[in-house]
């Protein structure tokens, strides 16, 4: 475990963000690339080399203002940038990752396919193929409605919704059974008892999609599906996102990120990156003393504070931060 320290400023975030660039190919916080490229300059990179188990990796990330995102592992030209993923896992909590419960349940599925990519390899690509597939019938919906197209010419889409469909329901299902179980030990090791994952939502069928055709082509878009669905995520039968307080919201992000940590070394064999942003600045002693008795206990966590003093565990390695300088 790792700890880095400094005053507010001095760019502990940033060395955060850049070890997320290079292991996920995308920013936890930044929108775009030129957030994230120094002020008065057109170009960034960041190039990292470490170990996944036995094997050694080196990765490359180069930003553009202008071009779009460039990435390589081991020499290799990615097709993109966050294919890195794909290969090397990365966990990242942050303030505004609060938005994961308190948000709308669009980043919470989002959140979701993110731990399927990270959980179920084999199903890593069935998000993409599912917003795929519902764009190009929500696409039909709409040449349908203007008359240019047919509802024979609809039918293989709306069954194309309905296979990949079910195929994500279930992967995005047995991510969550997965994550279920550590989520709650965690979460009542840092003082938020009865914690809950639910998943929310069914698998389109056949029948959903042509019981409400009519509103679709109306609307022209597709109203049931995955794309639609919810995470639920509750300590004593209390909805978080809007009966918790924000020490419990960030309570149950932290225990969504170990938990799912904990899942990816028991499950893959190998322990991915976890990085903790400023985790201990609205945390009081009792908590403090268990997610560092968590964060110690196995794997490589970077965690950021503006005292040293802050962490109660013992570091394997404490680097001071002060601008344009780690030491």
């Amino acid at each position: 475990m790792v700890l880095l320290h400094g005053p507010n400023g001095a760019g502990k975030t940033n060395l955060l963000e850049a070890l997320h660039v290079g292991t996920q190919g995308f920013s936890p916080r930044a929108r775009s690339d030129a957030q994230m490229i120094r002020f008065g300059t057109t170009a960034g990179r960041v190039s990292l080399r470490g170990t996944v188990g036995d094997a050694t990796f080196e990765s490359d990330v180069r930003l553009s203002a202008r071009d779009g995102r460039r990435a390589t592992l081991n020499g290799e030209r990615l097709p993109s940038a966050e294919r890195l993923r794909t290969e090397l896992r990365a966990l990242v909590f942050t303030p505004d990752r609060l938005a994961v419960v308190k948000g709308a349940p669009a980043t919470r599925r989002a959140y979701l396919d993110r731990s399927v990519t990270r959980l179920l390899p084999a199903k890593a690509e069935l998000p993409l193929e599912y917003g795929s597939t519902l764009g190009q019938r929500n696409a039909c919906l709409r040449r349908l409605r203007a008359g240019v197209s047919s509802s024979e010419a609809l039918r293989p889409w709306t069954e194309a919704v309905v296979t990949t469909g079910e195929a994500l329901v279930d992967a995005r299902r047995e991510a969550v059974s997965l994550l279920r179980d550590p989520f709650a030990r965690i979460a009542a090791e840092l003082g938020l008892t009865g914690a809950e994952l639910a998943y929310e939502g069914k698998a389109p069928t056949i029948a959903d999609l042509d019981a409400r055709l009519d509103r679709d082509l109306e609307r022209g878009v597709t109203g049931v599906g995955p794309h639609l669905h919810d995470l639920a995520i509750s300590a004593d039968g209390r909805d978080l996102r809007y009966f918790g307080s924000q020490g419990e919201q960030r309570m149950a992000v932290l225990a969504l990120v170990l938990g799912e940590a904990e899942v990816v070394r028991k499950r893959l064999g190998e322990a991915p990156l976890v990085l903790l942003d400023d985790v201990l600045s609205e945390l009081d002693d009792a908590r403090r003393r268990a997610l560092a008795a968590i964060v110690t206990s196995g794997g490589q966590t970077v965690v950021t504070t503006t005292a040293a003093a802050a962490f109660p565990g013992d570091p394997a390695q404490v680097l001071a931060i002060t601008p344009g300088r780690v030491g």
